[in-house]
């Protein structure tokens, strides 16, 4: 008997609805889903350290059995064969993001052709959201409460002072 054990990138900064929404559905499509933090990322200084954002997701997934959290560093597909995983899930909300997506893959597949790239889009109530967004709405003071998990909303407003 085959297991499918999966990973799920990203630098969930912060942890979305969206987000949630993947993990919990791909919790049920493969018997192992590693929310995988990356620490390095060419996205710009962080709102929340790698341990905040670590310290959110497992909590917000701890309801899922088969979930775990790590971060990592360097190569995806790296990373991949050391967890010994033979996927990767990736969120699509729109076209753009199939774009980024579909070259990423491609060049995961050809740095490592025995893991293969998962599509999942996000339930449609979320479909347009992002970190980016999300960090980019509340620190222009819009209520972003319904989009992220309640206890990301409280490390959220405990940010707010600092906020630029």
């Amino acid at each position: 008997m085959h297991t499918v054990k999966a990973i799920y990138p990203g630098t969930f900064d912060p942890l979305t609805n969206g987000h949630l929404d993947l993990i919990a559905r791909g919790s049920k499509i493969v018997d192992e889903l590693v929310v995988a933090i990356l620490r390095n990322s060419d996205k710009g200084e962080p709102l929340f350290t790698v341990d905040e954002r670590r310290e959110m997701i497992f909590e917000a997934t701890r309801q899922f059995s088969n979930v775990s959290v790590m971060t990592f560093n360097g190569l995806l597909v790296d990373f991949a064969r050391e967890q010994q995983a033979k996927a990767v899930l990736r969120g699509i909300r729109a076209i753009s993001d199939y774009e980024y997506e579909f070259q990423m893959a491609m060049m995961n597949r050809k740095l490592n052709p025995d893991i293969e790239t998962l599509f999942m889009m996000p339930a449609e109530k979320y479909t347009y959201v992002s970190s980016r967004l999300i960090k980019g709405v509340f620190r222009l003071g819009g209520d972003v409460s319904a989009l992220v998990p309640p206890l990301v909303m409280e490390r959220l407003k405990a940010k707010e002072p600092t906020l630029p």
